[in-house]
């Protein structure tokens, strides 16, 4: 479906447009609709950058710098290379993590400004079909109307109906990031991938770290051994795991937080002096009044859009308030779809992506397509090649054989249909083996490929020279 610029004619005014959120949408698809013409308000409520720069993969990939630093420092001996009484200075941390932060925040705002965005900082209600109230920090309110709407208010850490939480001083993930006293003991609510980025973070920082998680095994959506691998090497480096747990309620007592669990019929109750919950997201649509616009919410409050990112009429939903996959690559991606749509009359399904990710924890796991539980479901004859880490040279070579490389390859076509890489540099590995499936390269063309050595990528030779698992297509059921 293609849409009309009013103006593409200069003899009637400017489409108008107001984007609600700077995010990693919010703010590209702002500045490139005012470098075509359009008039484009931006209503920020806090900072320019969204998630991503202010509390999301910015300061905590910036903060797992500095942590692995501390790591490598520690175990440098196995390399021959004494380091001894490595220190941590966390307040210094988190100094150089927030001048990162100010850094690309900064520079965010003055694109959009530059572009000739007009920017108002304030929280935007829905008053009707495309019309807002804005609530504009420095006092006062503004009512504003437009062409077109675009939503890019993303999500925030979500609170769990546990007694007690909201008193005993608990932090999300956006408040830890400001912390500048090291947790003695660490308590995280919730394994999901941010916790176990941060449970190794602070582990490798010097705290104690236990994690409680309501599930039997932790990355239900990753196969069984790469989840099983990378618990290992958390367990190795000191974080504590309880799987199967239901937190029951907490309280404080002293300078003490008390997180009684259960697991199974067995109680118990854990100290800890910081207490990190981390249970998933919520999108920000209480009080934005959205369904004003004739858009509709989902069961978990996000805004429902169709394969073009629509809500209703002239309505856009992007990023992290709309559902999905929460990845700042996706967020973006909803950019280029509706400025495609809108300034370029392309039209493309948001179906049609693939979606990558990355978990930062070290050794990283990529992904990308599907695995070998998701090809055990596929319905039609597979090949899985799976390479262990401790064969691959460079990482032997750097003291980092922790992990395996996997891909699923249709046996029809010999094309690559997924890759997982649970190693050093696995996003980075994992992106190559995405490039390859985007061009359309078969496992021969990998296997023959003349790659550097010796890099980590060239062991995507030996991945396709190894003895593969063949599937038949017979959906397997438990």
């Amino acid at each position: 479906m293609t849409h009309s610029n009013k103006s593409s004619d200069p003899s009637s005014p400017a489409t108008t447009a107001l984007v609600i959120g700077a995010g990693q949408a919010g703010g590209p698809l702002a500045g490139a609709l005012a470098k075509a013409g359009w008039q484009v308000t931006l209503i920020e409520r806090e900072h320019v950058g969204g998630t991503c720069v202010n509390e999301g993969c910015t300061p905590t990939k910036a903060m797992i710098a500095s942590a692995r630093a501390a790591h490598v420092a520690r175990t440098s001996g196995a390399l021959g290379v004494s380091a001894n009484n490595v220190r941590v200075d966390l307040n210094g941390i988190v100094d150089r993590v927030q001048g990162i932060v100010k850094d690309f925040r900064e520079g965010s705002r003055a694109g959009v400004l530059k572009a000739g965005v007009k920017l108002l900082d304030g929280q935007a209600r829905f008053t009707g079909v495309r019309q807002v109230e804005v609530t504009l920090n420095g006092g006062g309110t503004r009512e504003l109307n437009a062409d077109y709407v675009f939503i890019n208010a993303g999500a925030s850490p979500r609170w769990p109906e546990l007694p007690g939480v909201r008193n005993v001083g608990a932090m999300t993930s956006r408040d830890i990031l400001l912390l500048r006293e090291l947790p003695a003991h660490l308590l995280i609510l919730g394994g999901g991938y941010i916790s176990l980025e941060f449970a190794q973070l602070y582990a490798r920082l010097g705290s104690r770290v236990t994690v409680v998680e309501t599930g039997e095994r932790l990355m239900p959506r990753e196969d069984e051994d790469v989840a099983a691998a990378l618990q290992k090497v958390l367990e190795d480096e000191g974080v504590t795991f309880l799987l199967g747990a239901e937190a029951i309620q907490t309280r404080r007592e002293g300078d003490d937080i008390k997180l009684e669990i259960r697991q199974g019929s067995e109680a118990q109750t854990l100290s800890g002096s910081h207490l990190l919950v981390a249970v998933g997201r919520t999108p920000n649509t209480d009080g934005l009044n959205v369904e004003a616009t004739g858009a509709r919410l989902g069961k978990h409050g996000e805004i429902v859009v169709d394969q073009h990112l629509r809500a209703a009429e002239n309505v856009y939903a992007l990023g992290d308030i709309k559902g999905g996959p929460a990845f700042t690559h996706i967020s973006y991606d909803d950019y280029r779809i509706v400025r495609d749509a809108l300034l370029h009359g392309k039209g493309r399904e948001i179906s049609e992506r693939p979606v990558p990710y990355t978990l930062f924890t070290d050794p990283q796991l990529g992904r990308v397509g599907l695995d070998l539980q998701g090809a055990r479901t596929l319905g039609r004859p597979t090949r899985i090649y799976t390479l262990p880490m401790s064969s691959v040279a460079r990482a032997i070579e750097t003291g980092e054989t922790a992990g395996l490389m996997r891909c699923v390859v249709d046996e029809a076509t010999d094309l690559l249909l997924g890759a997982t890489v649970l190693g050093s540099e696995g996003g980075e590995v994992m992106g190559a083996l995405q490039l390859a499936m985007m061009g359309g390269l078969s496992s021969a063309d990998l296997r023959n490929a003349t790659l550097a050595h010796p890099t980590l990528c060239e062991s995507i030779n030996n991945l396709f020279m190894g003895e593969p698992e063949m599937l038949s297509g017979t959906a397997k059921t438990d």
